[in-house]
C-alpha cells in the first residue's frame, strides 16, 4: 500500500522523525547481531500509520505531542513488525517492504525469535505507560492471534463465510489501530468518552485499512505492492473481493471454485485475478470499506473540534482513494 501521509499534521515531519528515532532506538541491544535481525524490517521502512494515529490521537483536544504518544505509538509498530515477521515464516515469504524478509535472510528460527523480541520490547514499553496500556497491548496481541487463526482455520476454503473474514480482520488488523487510537487518548489524559470515540476511530479505520489492502492485493501491480499481486488467493487466503465474486454466482463464481482449494500457480493465479478483476467484487469490496469509512467518520463527530479531528475524519476518504 502507497505511504502517503494520511495523517499528516502541521508537525508531520518532526512526529516521524521523531517516531523512528524512537523506534531505531527500541530495538538496540548490546548483541550486534540481533540488533541486525530485529531492525531489518523497521530498516527497509513502512508507512508507520500506527504511531502517527497515537501522535495525532493524542492531540485531539489541542496541545503538543507528548514524549508518552511517541513511546505508545512505538509500542504499536513493534507489535506490527513482530507479527510480520511471524507472518513471513507462516507464509513461506520472500520478500516485504521491497527487501527480502527475515526468514529469507537468516532463516526461519531466527524470524521467530526476531518478532518474539520485538512483542517483548512492545510489552516492555507498554508497561512503562501504566499498567492500563500495559493490559490493553497484552489484549491486543491476543486479538492478533485469535484474528489470524480465524484466517488459518480457513485457508483454501472457498466456502469461507463472510463473517469469518471480518472476525479475522477486525482482530489481526483493525484492532491493533484501534489500541494506537487508544493509547494516544489514554496518554493525554482525555475524557473517558472520548478515549472511547478514538477506540471506535481506530477500529473502524483498521477495518478500512485491511480492506483497502486487500482490494489491492487484486488490483495493484506487482512493482505497487512490492510483492506478487494475487499472493492473497496463491496462499489460500480469500479476501472480500473474492468471497463477493463467488457470492455472485455464475460463470465467474464457477470458474474460480473450479482454482480454488489448492495453491495456485503463476497461471492460475493470472486468471484468478483476470476472473476478479472482470466481475462486481471490487467494487462490492469497496461499498463495505466505505460503510466502515463512515464509521470512522461518525466517531470523529464525538471529538473536540481540533486539526487533529480534522486530519483524522479525512483520513479514511483518502484511504479508499488509493485503490
Amino acid at each position: 500500500m502507497p505511504s502517503a501521509p494520511l495523517f499528516a499534521m502541521p508537525s508531520h515531519a518532526a512526529d516521524l522523525a521523531r517516531i523512528e528515532a524512537a523506534l531505531a532506538a527500541a530495538v538496540r541491544t548490546q548483541d550486534a547481531y540481533l540488533d541486525e535481525i530485529a531492525s531489518h524490517l523497521i530498516k527497509a521502512g513502512g508507512k508507520l500509520l500506527r504511531p502517527v494515529l497515537t501522535v495525532v490521537a493524542a492531540q485531539v483536544a489541542g496541545g503538543a505531542p507528548i514524549d508518552d504518544a511517541v513511546q505508545g505509538g512505538v509500542a504499536c509498530e513493534l507489535v506490527q513488525t513482530g507479527s510480520l515477521c511471524h507472518d513471513d515464516v507462516m507464509d513461506e515469504a520472500d520478500t516485504r517492504r521491497g527487501v527480502e524478509t527475515v526468514n529469507a535472510k537468516w532463516g526461519n528460527l531466527q524470524a521467530i525469535v526476531a518478532g518474539d523480541f520485538l512483542l517483548a520490547r512492545a510489552s516492555e514499553i507498554a508497561a512503562s505507560l501504566g499498567t492500563e496500556v500495559a493490559a490493553l497491548l497484552a489484549r491486543t496481541i491476543s486479538r492478533l492471534c485469535e484474528g489470524q487463526i480465524e484466517e488459518l482455520r480457513h485457508t483454501y476454503n472457498a466456502a469461507r463465510p463472510e463473517v469469518s473474514y471480518l472476525s479475522s480482520i477486525r482482530g489481526k488488523t483493525a484492532s491493533l489501530f484501534a489500541t494506537a487510537a487508544r493509547i494516544g487518548g489514554l496518554v493525554a489524559g482525555l475524557d473517558r468518552p472520548h478515549v472511547d470515540a478514538l477506540t471506535e476511530y481506530g477500529e473502524a479505520f483498521g477495518m478500512v485499512f485491511q480492506i483497502v489492502d486487500d482490494l489491492l492485493d487484486i488490483t495493484a501491480t506487482d512493482e505497487r505492492l512490492g510483492k506478487p499481486a494475487g499472493h492473497d488467493m496463491v496462499e489460500g487466503v480469500y479476501t472480500l473481493p473474492v468471497l463477493r465474486t463467488l457470492q455472485s454466482g455464475g460463470v465467474a463464481a464457477a470458474e474460480l471454485l473450479a482454482l480454488f482449494g489448492k495453491p495456485l500457480d503463476t497461471a492460475e493465479r493470472d486468471k484468478a485475478l483476470e476472473i476478479v478483476r472482470a466481475n462486481g467484487g471490487i467494487a462490492s469490496a469497496m461499498a463495505v470499506a466505505e460503510e466502515w469509512a463512515e464509521r470512522a467518520r461518525g466517531a470523529c463527530e464525538l471529538l473536540p473540534p481540533s486539526a487533529a479531528t480534522d486530519v483524522l475524519y479525512a483520513a479514511p476518504a483518502a484511504l479508499i482513494a488509493m485503490v
